[in-house]
């Protein structure tokens, strides 16, 4: 599933097609009504979390990717594109996902604050969200897209090994240093993660997520198929990460 810095890169990928006239629309969503998208103009192209964003006046066309959804641009790649829109130049083909048309202008529908790569993300309302609910478990708390939105397995893994905490802490456990750093990391780690993906050198960087060593004690780390309630897949050292329950 591609995290909130992938989207980032769609997002900077695709600004030539801001301005521009949707001249065909096909694909096999049956989702949205294809018919009333051909003649709209392309206001704006945004990310929020892990939605990608095509902004038209007055309503909004939302991508999520799921678990196995791509995308290209200009070329066709796949044999079955979810949606295709073709421009007078170029073309935007999304493939295996989640397409749904909103009723209003993205302004109106999501809160930017809780974008953790977004320039109004606030670090305080996350804080106030984690403190109304102290029995989540961490690896929970961080996929939850309404106070980490853009945070996914990959940075909830690697930024709990960054914090030394265990996935299986409770929030409300937390010592205030600890969920001040988890907050400050979920933001961090999106960035290093956005630059060492464009670098095309992300695995290089992965301390804990599909590795075996612990690389900062030596101990084996513990991989677990499905943790917590959200059941993601978890690496974790018990030796440095501390459970605070």
């Amino acid at each position: 599933m591609p995290e909130g810095p992938s989207i980032v890169i769609l997002k900077e990928q695709v600004q030539g097609f801001k301005g521009k006239k949707i001249l065909e629309v096909t694909g096999n969503t049956k989702t949205i009504d294809k018919t009333l998208l051909a003649g709209r103009k392309v206001v704006d192209l945004r990310s929020w979390g892990k939605h990608f964003l095509i902004c038209l006046p007055e309503q909004t066309i939302r991508i999520h990717f799921m678990l196995f959804g791509s995308y290209s641009i200009d070329e066709k790649t796949k044999a079955h594109p979810r949606l295709c829109l073709r421009f007078a130049r170029g073309a935007l083909y999304f493939y295996a996902c989640s397409v749904k048309l909103l009723e209003a202008a993205a302004d109106e529908v999501y809160d930017w604050s809780a974008d953790v790569m977004n320039d109004q993300w606030d670090p305080r309302k996350a804080r106030k969200k984690l403190k109304e609910m102290p029995d989540s478990l961490v690896c929970d708390a961080l996929l939850d897209q309404d106070v980490f939105a853009g945070v996914g397995n990959i940075i909830k893994n690697e930024v709990l090994f960054r914090i030394r905490v265990h996935p299986l802490s409770k929030v409300g456990a937390l010592p205030p240093r600890k969920l001040t750093e988890m907050i400050k990391e979920a933001r961090n780690y999106s960035f290093d993660f956005l630059r060492w993906k464009k670098a095309f050198e992300l695995r290089k960087h992965w301390l804990a997520h599909t590795k075996k060593i612990c690389p900062r004690d030596g101990n084996p780390l513990v991989k677990v198929a499905k943790l917590g309630k959200r059941q993601r897949r978890a690496f974790y050292c018990e030796k440095c990460q501390v459970l605070y329950d």
